[in-house]
């Protein structure tokens, strides 16, 4: 499992705060977990991550590798904000079994299972990359990346994103792609007959369709051009078909 770090945001202005930056409803972190992301004014990509309110504070459990860029970005928003960010001790857990008495339920799919936050990792031995491509879940830094538009990614479905709860940054180009424009490219998941790794370019009657992302068996998702993925694509040694 990928190393999670857990930041902590405290002050009377910790809600509100949040609230206007990240793409879902903060609020609703009082009530179980909220996935969300924090875009640039561009729309792209910067992290995604997890939101829950507990003990007066709200806790965000984010990649350890977008830790380091994540609190300075949020620090750089506080102005006159009465909140304080740190990183925490805890220890992030999970599991796709029986879930213990403290833990939350994953909001982005009720198979993705539970998340727990302590002393110690009680997680279980799931094989994520494969429960992933299953699912249809982006990874942060794999098919997360700076360049990513989070609609594209599959954002809507995994409940990464609310419509409703009013401006953040990068709102306007979220709305925009969600209100005016069909998405011509996506993540996806496709089928593998031979071999092919992650990072290998996708092409389609030898035009550029798309990139390899992460890979489980004979499955594997990958970020594809929908007009020129509707047919046997080509990757590395591997012949792909778009399943998803």
């Amino acid at each position: 499992m990928a190393e999670r770090t857990v930041i902590g945001i405290t002050g009377t202005d910790r809600v509100s705060f949040l609230q206007g930056l990240v793409t879902n409803d903060v609020e609703k972190a009082k009530d179980g977990l909220v996935y969300a992301a924090l875009l640039t004014p561009q729309g792209k990509f910067i992290a995604d991550f997890f939101v829950l309110e507990q003990d007066e504070r709200l806790l965000i459990d984010v990649a350890s590798s977008h830790a380091a860029t994540l609190a300075p970005r949020l620090a750089m928003y506080r102005l006159r904000a009465a909140i304080d960010i740190s990183e925490t001790n805890l220890i992030v857990s999970r599991g796709t079994g029986t879930a213990p008495a403290d833990a939350f339920q994953d909001p982005r799919h009720p198979d993705l299972g539970w998340r727990a936050y302590g002393d110690s990792d009680i997680g279980d031995g799931t094989d994520w990359d494969a429960l992933r491509v299953d699912l249809m879940i982006p990874e942060t830094g794999t098919e997360l990346t700076p360049d990513t538009y989070i609609l594209e990614a599959g954002f809507e479905a995994l409940n990464g994103v609310d419509f409703k709860k009013g401006c953040y940054v990068g709102q306007e180009i979220v709305a925009r792609m969600k209100h005016k424009t069909e998405l011509k490219k996506g993540l996806t998941q496709v089928s593998i007959t031979g071999t092919a790794n992650t990072g290998d370019a996708i092409t389609a009657d030898g035009k550029p369709a798309g990139t390899l992302h992460t890979v489980a068996g004979d499955k594997g998702l990958a970020y594809l051009r929908f007009d020129r993925a509707t047919g046997p694509m080509q990757a590395g040694q591997a012949t792909l078909t778009r399943v998803g």
